[in-house]
């Protein structure tokens, strides 16, 4: 058992027997009244982060995240195919349980999935990833003058806002964090 005063991010808890990673922990203490814990939360089965205050005692299980180094090799259909790096053995995956991280994966692409109890709760991926740009607007002569953007979808039907001059075909890098456009890959 875990007091929420120990708190830590990217710390795994079971909460009301679900699983969540703490996002964020303030311990705040008020002129008036007692101290408090105030957290963002991030559900693993789902994906949404939530924010909830705690009493400083109050207790919690703390759960244990199993780290595994996987290569993703291929998709088919709603199907993710990765390898364990370790033992070799070939594991798949259905989108749902990959949720927004399916959009960033490439052919032989090194990731860290996160596993609670045998199943995956999550990918770390790299902070950038570079994707081919499959369709965007043309861009005007001059554009490179200007600081507007446009949406281009990329590898995986992720669109993305990209500056006016870049065309179908280029590569280019994009932060796995926030989703947005870093620059061209060389």
């Amino acid at each position: 058992m875990i007091s929420t005063n120990q708190f830590r991010k990217g710390m795994a808890v079971i909460i009301d027997g679900q699983l969540f990673t703490v996002e964020l922990s303030q311990h705040v203490k008020p002129g008036k009244g007692g101290a408090f814990v105030r957290t963002k939360l991030r559900n693993t089965r789902l994906g949404t982060i939530i924010s909830k205050t705690f009493d400083p005692d109050k207790k919690f299980e703390q759960a244990y995240i199993d780290k595994k180094p996987l290569q993703f090799l291929y998709q088919a259909g709603d199907s993710y195919h990765f390898m364990d790096m370790k033992t070799y053995e070939e594991l798949s995956f259905r989108e749902a349980q990959l949720g927004d991280s399916a959009h960033y994966l490439t052919e032989n692409l090194d990731v860290e999935g996160e596993f609670h109890d045998g199943k995956l709760v999550g990918l770390e991926l790299p902070s950038t990833v570079v994707l081919k740009v499959l369709k965007s607007d043309p861009g005007l002569r001059g554009d490179t003058a200007k600081s507007g953007t446009k949406p281009a979808t990329v590898a995986n039907q992720l669109v993305v806002q990209v500056p006016l001059f870049i065309g179908p075909g280029e590569m280019i890098r994009i932060d796995t964090r926030t989703g947005l456009y870093v620059g061209r890959a060389s």
